[in-house]
């Protein structure tokens, strides 16, 4: 560990606390489409939530031993400090502790598959599977642009609709309409955090969806995401939930904040723009899943 970092504030800083509502956002949401349907379930809801913290931090901590590896976390860096590439935190002691943290999720999980069966050992272990391939491996996601697919994927669909499975069964299609909503904000999320790093990320051969897409056009598609996440409530209302979900429009200022930053932001003033867009996904979700019960 660094003398100048705690070493609470290492991990603190390891663990990107401004990403966790994508892990969490979605666990909410899911339980609160079960609640709205008379079928909560406190325990399952709480493990749920548990791995899918679990799992977005292991993705960062990963991310860390990775990057480090190829070389992506240079001095040049725009964003936040990375442990490893710092050498803050060790890279071996990153990996015992990424392994053992997995396998606390792992161990966890099994509690659902337990609860709610076979198929959501599948989604587990393809949701680990993803932690680690995101950077991992031979072929990584975050390496290929793809990985703007894999995040509305599994903190969207599969986190909205795992977290409603593992409570109350088969999700319908107005699950996965809600679904879209946080996976559009993850997406969001992502794409802010790539636009900053364009420029070093095309250095060591990322070639993220903004690396190859180029910045504005990774800016409009922020902008369409948005708009994605403010429609779904209108389409799950229409489905048949309550009216009362669209209270989600009240975070929209913060949304519509962080689209003006966006475009006239560049470099180390985009984590601003990536804090925000985690804290517009925060109470878009709360006020949708809260709504959702009344």
């Amino acid at each position: 560990m660094s003398s100048n970092l705690s070493p609470v504030q290492a991990w603190m800083l390891a663990i990107r606390p401004k990403t966790l509502p994508a892990g969490a956002v979605p666990v909410v949401l899911g339980s609160a489409l079960a609640a709205a349907d008379g079928r909560f379930r406190l325990l399952p809801a709480l493990v749920a939530l548990v791995c899918a913290l679990g799992i977005q931090v292991a993705t960062n901590f990963i991310n860390e031993i990775y990057d480090f590896r190829k070389g992506a976390d240079t001095s040049e860096r725009l964003g936040p400090t990375r442990t490893v590439a710092a050498g803050i935190i060790s890279e071996g002691l990153m990996i015992r502790v990424s392994v053992g943290l997995m396998i606390v999720v792992f161990m966890l999980g099994m509690y659902l598959v337990y609860t709610a069966g076979w198929p959501i050992f599948l989604v587990g272990v393809l949701s680990l599977l993803f932690a680690w391939a995101y950077t991992g491996g031979p072929y990584p996601i975050a390496y290929s642009g793809l990985g703007d697919i894999f995040v509305f994927v599994f903190f969207g669909l599969v986190a909205v609709g795992g977290t409603y499975y593992v409570q109350a069964s088969d999700p319908g299609l107005p699950v996965l309409f809600a679904a879209a909503a946080p996976g559009a904000f993850s997406v969001n999320i992502l794409l802010v955090n790539n636009i900053r790093d364009i420029a070093t990320d095309r250095m060591v051969g990322k070639m993220t969806l903004p690396a190859r897409i180029g910045g504005e056009n990774a800016r409009r598609l922020y902008v369409l995401l948005m708009a994605l996440a403010y429609l779904m409530p209108v389409v799950v209302w229409k489905s048949g939930y309550s009216a009362w979900g669209m209270l989600s429009v009240l975070s929209f200022p913060l949304a519509y904040g962080m689209i003006r930053k966006l475009y006239a932001a560049e470099g180390r003033a985009l984590n601003d723009v990536l804090a925000g867009t985690g804290k517009a996904m925060t109470v878009h979700g709360l006020l949708f899943s809260a709504g959702l019960l009344l």
